[in-house]
């Protein structure tokens, strides 16, 4: 093998002799170094060594494999610097380390922190918390959801899109802390607590999904471990005590129109101030045209299945469903309360700002759909309903071992008075008759 000392004019005039498909011209400064020249004319440097497996064979001698490796064209090294390379490398192959694996263990490497880098650009707390959020709409939950969905809207997104668009596996105490002194220093204490509770919940969706088979597997993804909202206390939200006067009871009802969330308004008001989620739900096979019974399906608590609660309605109500019965036939549609599309009902967030609008332009203080159900229960207790027949009306507190297991009576018998008295009332407070001509409900045993 001739060796000569590499040179530019040398290596110009290099080429490849007939009928070969590779030629070598080595370095005599560095015998481990060549200039390799293709039957195309391509010329590269190019490294030779030999790599000390530490395997012998029968007569004591050692494996050596041959590593070739390309430094580059000599268009781009310059002589001295493949010569530095060919060192490097030499000096490598001395200590047992084959430069083929390494350069393959530093692209895994590099492959793996890009694509960490990808996985943190993608599992944000935002998206982190639009997996919740969507969590939350498959296990039936609208009303959670959008409410969810809002506050993040109001308090993170548009106020700190930084931080929502930080890998949720980076966020710390400090920086959940920060979100929520925000909501609390504009006086927002029931929206603070819902912000906390919601990404709270998030977070331990992400770190109990690994082993728990109910939870999406999405939130694998995320690789939580830890929730950092564990630090912060909790807020403890307290509870509405607004309640509509009888005059503004007057005013909400003379505002309902006959579209089809006033029409939801009314049936709510009217039924015993039932929850709009789930009458919302309700289709045509849900109403007795024969009993007048009207069947909601109500999935709070930890129930596997939402529980059947049966309204036995009076007269103005029955007819409120009777009409969007035949509403919902002239559609083609199953729904009492069908969206413009027919195929689904109307959203749950609807419902609200109808009211909101309506107290608005009645002037005085400002109330919402909860305060509406908790003013019909509120006036249901003057007028001598029990709390176990307000309980069973208006479908909450309804659990424990004696619901479940023991007591099977269906109360409708005391709903459908209570519902016949309820509108009785509401008919004289519409007309403005004296309360003193109540006459009170007595529950018979």
């Amino acid at each position: 093998m001739e060796r000569k000392n590499l040179t530019i004019e040398r290596i110009k005039v290099f080429s490849c002799p007939s009928g070969k498909a590779q030629a070598f011209l080595w370095d005599e400064d560095f015998p481990r170094l060549a200039v390799r020249v293709t039957s195309s004319g391509i010329k590269a440097f190019i490294f030779e060594g030999k790599l000390d497996k530490g395997q012998k064979n029968k007569k004591g001698e050692s494996y050596n494999s041959t590593i070739r490796w390309t430094i580059g064209k000599t268009a781009a090294w310059t002589i001295d610097d493949a010569r530095k390379e060919a060192r490097r490398l030499q000096t490598l192959v001395d200590r047992g380390i084959d430069p083929r694996e390494q350069q393959q263990a530093h692209k895994a490497e590099k492959a793996a922190k890009r694509a960490a880098i990808e996985a943190n650009q993608k599992y944000t707390l935002k998206a982190l918390l639009e997996a919740y959020t969507d969590h939350l709409d498959a296990q039936g939950k609208k009303k959670s959801a959008s409410g969810a969905r809002s506050v993040v809207k109001v308090h993170l997104l548009a106020l700190d899109p930084a931080l929502s668009g930080k890998p949720a596996i980076s966020i710390t105490s400090h920086d959940i802390a920060a979100l929520i002194r925000q909501a609390r220093e504009k006086g927002k204490e029931r929206t603070a607590g819902i912000l906390r509770s919601t990404i709270s919940a998030a977070y331990n969706c992400g770190r109990r999904a690994p082993f728990d088979t109910k939870l999406p597997s999405e939130f694998i993804k995320f690789n939580i471990n830890s929730n950092p909202v564990d630090p912060i206390p909790t807020i403890a939200v307290n509870p509405g005590n607004r309640t509509l006067t009888k005059d503004e009871i007057k005013l909400y009802m003379a505002a309902l129109k006959e579209d089809t969330i006033d029409m939801a308004l009314k049936l709510a008001l009217c039924s015993g101030g039932q929850r709009m989620a789930e009458l919302l739900r309700a289709e045509i096979t849900d109403w007795n045209e024969d009993t007048k019974t009207l069947r909601l399906l109500d999935p709070k608590g930890k129930r596997r299945t939402p529980r059947e609660h049966l309204l036995p309605l009076g007269p103005v109500a029955s007819s409120i469903v009777s009409e969007l019965v035949k509403r919902a036939k002239s559609k083609d549609t199953t729904l009492l309360f069908p969206s413009q599309t027919n195929k689904t009902p109307i959203d749950v967030s609807m419902p609200g700002p109808r009211v909101t609008e309506i107290a608005a332009a009645m002037g005085g203080e400002q109330f919402d759909l909860r305060d509406i159900r908790r003013t019909v229960e509120t006036m249901l207790a003057s007028l001598g309903v029990s709390r176990d027949i307000r309980a069973q009306l208006l479908s909450h507190g309804i659990s424990g071992v004696q619901a479940q297991h023991y007591d099977r009576h269906d109360y409708m018998k005391e709903k459908r008075a209570t519902l016949l008295k309820w509108e009785r009332y509401l008919n004289r407070i519409a007309s403005g008759e004296e309360e003193n001509k109540v006459i009170p409900f007595q529950t018979r045993g």
